[in-house]
């Protein structure tokens, strides 16, 4: 049996900020779909060249009582990125908390405005500690 990947999705409260953060990652908007009748936008983000990998933000014109609650999302993304200290300053510097830094050189979490986590992997090999990371604490969960 064939099996293709074809999106995750994740429920918003505030689409357009929600978008803003998934462009700090590098993502960019592949497709867009809004539903009249069912009162909802679907939006698809993905990384350049990677459409085959999108993010499905799905947003309720009425709201979504759930949001932003642990309790509608189900783990997290996870991306590989070219550095990830440049990649945590660019977060960092846009407002967005380093929930679990990069201290190893190589893996940290930090949260979508909706609350989803997001874990970013170093691309390679671990680049070796520095600072502000290697002495960061721990801020919040993911």
């Amino acid at each position: 049996m064939k099996v293709r990947y074809l999106h995750t999705m994740v429920r918003v409260k505030d689409l357009d900020k929600t978008m803003e953060f998934f462009r700090l990652l590098g993502l960019e908007e592949t497709r867009r779909s809004e539903n009249e009748k069912g009162r909802f936008t679907l939006v698809f983000m993905a990384p350049p060249g990677q459409p085959e990998c999108p993010v499905e933000l799905t947003y309720n014109w009425d709201g979504d009582e759930g949001l932003p609650s642990d309790s509608r999302h189900f783990g997290h993304l996870a991306y590989r990125v070219g550095n990830i200290y440049e990649m945590c300053q660019r977060l960092m510097d846009a407002g967005v908390t380093i929930n679990r830094p990069p201290r190893d050189g190589h893996m940290a979490f930090v949260r979508s405005p909706d609350n989803v986590s997001v874990e970013l992997l170093q691309e390679g090999d671990h680049l070796p500690p520095q600072e502000p990371w290697a002495s960061m604490e721990n801020t919040g969960h993911w």
